[in-house]
């Protein structure tokens, strides 16, 4: 199954999760396949289900429309206007702090700090202790919205290597002999992290590993996201390798694991279904509040 059949698939097991017709742009060679797959199926959905994936469709989050051409003669105006939705935008102190940049360099700048307010990251970890049973930090990797590479970096272990773990970890001595320190690695980590919404895969281990902290309401962590797992593995924690296959139609981890690769496919799922996600934990803080 090609990446663009599983991708289908994924919409339409979300249409069906809602108890909606898939997206039917695409004609009526669409709606065949959608016949074909569904079996003409006349099972009734729950409206707890349609709840859990309103808006599901919207495939990536819309941001505003800035080019000169769609906007004419008013794109100044249109760019200028541009929101920061997000924790940690830089927006407002760019504008006051830079008053001698132009439009157009504001402008990027903004799109820059949008951009990098949310960060995924992924570690790599090699075993230290007896059989190589603990964990210890080999590698750190973190990119932003796009995923740009913000840091990747080897860490020098600190203690004894008992167990490499080169089949998963991709980790071999000479790469983490010439790698940094461990504190100074962890210093850039916490900066690059703060004030910012943080994606990734079993996130608890990561921040673990890296004896750092990060705000819960600021985590956004693939595999506790409970209607997402609910529609890939009814119910159960997915591996990130299986939802990678299933929401983005990709295949990773083949062999070694690559951190870059694990923490831009962690971001691709979430800018898949973040109006859903950011939507669910609205609904649930207002729940609680009402507790």
């Amino acid at each position: 199954m090609s990446a663009t059949q599983r991708q289908k698939q994924f919409d339409l097991n979300r249409a069906r999760a809602r108890g909606q017709a898939p997206n039917t742009a695409s004609g009526s060679a669409s709606s065949n396949n959608n016949n074909n797959n569904s079996g003409g199926s006349k099972n009734a959905v729950s409206p707890r289900q349609r709840k859990l994936q309103t808006s599901m469709e919207s495939l990536q989050v819309q941001q505003p429309n800035v080019s000169r051409r769609a906007a004419g003669s008013n794109w100044m105006a249109v760019a200028a206007s541009t929101p920061a939705t997000a924790p940690g935008s830089e927006n407002q102190s760019t504008e006051k702090t830079s008053p001698a940049l132009t439009k157009s360099a504001r402008t990027r700048i903004r799109k820059k700090a949008q951009r990098n307010c949310y960060l995924a990251m992924d570690c790599e970890m090699v075993g230290v202790g007896h059989n190589g049973n603990d964990d210890m930090l080999a590698r750190v990797s973190i990119v932003n919205r796009v995923g740009e590479v913000l840091l990747d970096k080897h860490v020098k272990p600190r203690l004894e290597v008992t167990d490499y773990r080169t089949s998963v970890s991709g980790i071999r001595p000479h790469d983490i002999a010439n790698g940094e320190d461990f504190d100074v690695v962890q210093d850039e980590v916490v900066k690059l992290l703060h004030g910012r919404i943080l994606v990734g895969h079993a996130l608890r281990n990561d921040l673990a590993v890296l004896n750092i902290r990060h705000p819960f309401e600021h985590i956004r962590d693939t595999s506790r996201y409970k209607p997402l797992c609910k529609l890939v593995s009814n119910g159960h924690t997915p591996s990130l390798k299986r939802l990678t296959l299933a929401v983005l139609g990709q295949e990773i981890q083949t062999g070694e694991h690559n951190s870059v690769e694990d923490a831009r496919a962690a971001m691709g799922i979430y800018n898949r279904i973040a109006t859903d996600w950011e939507k669910y934990l609205e609904r649930k803080q207002h729940q609680q509040q009402h507790f």
